[in-house]
Formats: structure tokens, C-alpha cells, sequence
């Protein structure tokens, strides 16, 4: 694929189909895959502006038009070896979390569409242990793409872009709830944080799943107990992107189910931008709100638990 072809508006999906597009990349002849809805462009490679006392991965800025864009060069971040001819790599441009930061890589192969059926958690020694950087392996034509986890890696380069619990303390007094809050997000490091901030907010039965189709497996299991639905989950928070069964297929599923269809679903993503915003409002989402954005999860949680609890009274 040339550098330039490629704008992220090339890419819709239908939605709740649990597949997705992943662009595929190169990096000292491996291949990594990242979700087409986190790229805003690719480009090809041009000279940065170094940045003194930036983190070791940060290769420097650069202006293509009106914005200065950050460039990580993913090699050095992953302490993979140097590309032959600097000249042909690429810039991925990407967009999430509200931020947009460019990814220096060595070439980029072609988008393919894959279920997330098909996409594995990877094994825990794989960059970095159980917190590593990659959030799945899936298998295609043959090969293994890795996928990486992007907001781990901007979380661990810029701490104070990812989750801050602290945030929590500008709500002020908050009184315990006991509400089961289910919880389904793939990445150890995020599903922590929003466990710890939701602790923090009062919020302290919470089930912490790592998948949409574990979430969905207990909220199965739930129904079959004979008692009201609510009293084993009032509340769920899913991510968008995970293995085996992604937030809007989940999403789909529960609005679907005549027993779970009153229960809240807050969409809880990085990639929260106006054309998944559609997307989410088509499969049900009751709201949708982007990382890192703690303390306004927490607000909605409050408001949808409470309308809950209304319906069910």
C-alpha cells in the first residue's frame, strides 16, 4: 500500500458483526496488525524535530499541514532492529483517545477484515509480560499478526494522557453503592485503573471481565438463576476493541435479549469519534464516552444506575 492512499473514511463496517479492519505493518520484517479505526492517515517518512528530555521512543515532531504531530518510532520502542532504507518507512497517523500521534514503521502491507472470534490474547511473554503491548494475535492467509496495544504504549510514554484516578477527587464526597457493576476490557493495565477509580467513587461490587464474550457468558449464566437480572448486574462498561467479542457485538447482543435489554451499556473507548458514535447508537449503546475520561464514566454511571433503578420500581 503507497503512503497516501489511505484515509480512515475508506473504512465502515457494518456494526455489531464482531469483525474488524486491521492495517497490516512491518517493523524489522514482523508484522503487526492495529485497528483501521485508529488511522487517520499514512505517509510516507520525513525528517523530525528531535525533542530533548523526551521519552526514548519519542523520535520528535514534525508539521505535514497545520498540526505539530508527535512521530514514536515503534523499532526503538520495541527494541526491534532499524529499517534498511529509511527513506520508503512510514508514518501511521493515528487518532484515539482524542489525540493524534504518528507512528514511525517500515512498511505497510494491506488491510485485512477479521473476526475478533479469530484474535487471541497473546501469550504473557510476548513484549513485556502480562502487561505487555500486545493485545492479541490473529492468524491470517496463513501468518500471525500481532496486534499492539496503542493506548498502552502512549499510556507508558505519556502517563498523564492515560487514566487518572485522581480525577475522581473533583466529585467530591461520594457515598458507597453496592450495585454490581460489570466490566469488560481486555487490557490489564486500563482494567485495573478503571476498577481502582471506580473503588474510588464508591462503586465496590464490581465484575471484572477480559472479553465481550465473557461479560456475555456470565450475564448468561445471570439469567438462568431465577432472580431479577439487576441483582447481578446493574450496570455494564465495555470497551470496543477485544478478542473473541468486541463492545459493539456485546452491546448488540444484550439490547437484543428481551431479560437484558434494560440494563445500561456505556461504551467506554478510545475510539470514540463521531463515526463510531453512529455505530454505538445503532447496536443500542446507552452512552458513549472516550478514555481517559474517568470522572465523567463515573457521572454517567450514577445517572443510568439511577434511571435503573426507576424502571425497575
Amino acid at each position: 500500500m503507497d503512503a497516501g492512499t489511505f484515509t480512515q473514511t475508506d473504512i465502515l463496517l457494518e456494526s455489531g458483526t464482531n469483525e474488524l479492519e486491521i492495517m497490516e505493518f512491518t517493523i524489522a520484517g514482523e508484522v503487526f496488525g492495529i485497528n483501521v479505526a485508529k488511522v487517520r492517515e499514512i505517509m510516507k517518512f520525513s525528517p523530525v524535530k528531535p525533542m530533548q528530555n523526551a521519552h526514548f521512543a519519542i523520535e520528535g515532531i514534525f508539521k505535514p499541514r497545520e498540526d505539530v504531530i508527535t512521530v514514536v518510532d515503534l523499532a526503538k520502542y520495541l527494541a526491534l532492529g532499524d529499517s534498511d532504507y529509511q527513506e520508503r518507512d512510514i508514518f501511521m497517523i493515528t487518532e484515539f483517545n482524542g489525540q493524534v500521534i504518528g507512528f514511525h514503521v517500515h512498511s505497510v502491507v494491506g488491510i485485512d477484515r477479521i473476526s475478533w472470534i479469530n484474535i487471541k490474547k497473546p501469550d504473557t511473554i510476548i513484549y513485556g509480560g502480562s502487561e505487555g503491548v500486545a493485545t492479541g494475535i490473529a492468524e491470517f492467509d496463513g501468518r500471525l499478526i500481532t496486534i499492539l496495544d496503542f493506548e498502552k504504549i502512549v499510556a507508558e510514554i505519556s502517563p498523564q494522557t492515560s487514566i487518572q484516578t485522581s480525577d475522581i477527587d473533583k466529585l467530591g464526597p461520594r457515598m458507597r453503592s453496592d450495585l454490581p457493576i460489570l466490566i469488560a476490557e481486555d487490557s490489564m493495565l486500563l482494567s485495573k485503573m478503571i476498577v481502582e477509580s471506580l473503588h474510588k467513587a464508591g462503586y465496590m461490587n464490581t465484575i471484572k471481565t477480559d472479553n465481550g464474550q465473557e461479560a456475555y457468558d456470565f450475564l448468561e449464566e445471570a439469567k438462568h438463576v431465577g432472580d431479577p437480572i439487576g441483582a447481578h448486574v446493574a450496570c455494564i462498561i465495555s470497551d470496543i476493541e477485544m478478542p473473541r467479542m468486541d463492545g459493539h457485538h456485546l452491546t448488540k447482543l444484550v439490547k437484543d435479549d428481551p431479560v437484558l435489554k434494560h440494563l445500561p451499556v456505556i461504551l467506554f473507548s478510545s475510539l470514540i469519534n463521531d463515526e463510531m458514535k453512529v455505530k454505538g447508537q445503532e447496536v443500542g449503546a446507552d452512552a458513549q464516552i472516550s478514555k481517559p475520561e474517568i470522572a465523567n464514566l463515573v457521572l454517567l454511571i450514577d445517572q443510568l444506575t439511577t434511571q435503573e433503578q426507576r424502571l425497575e420500581s
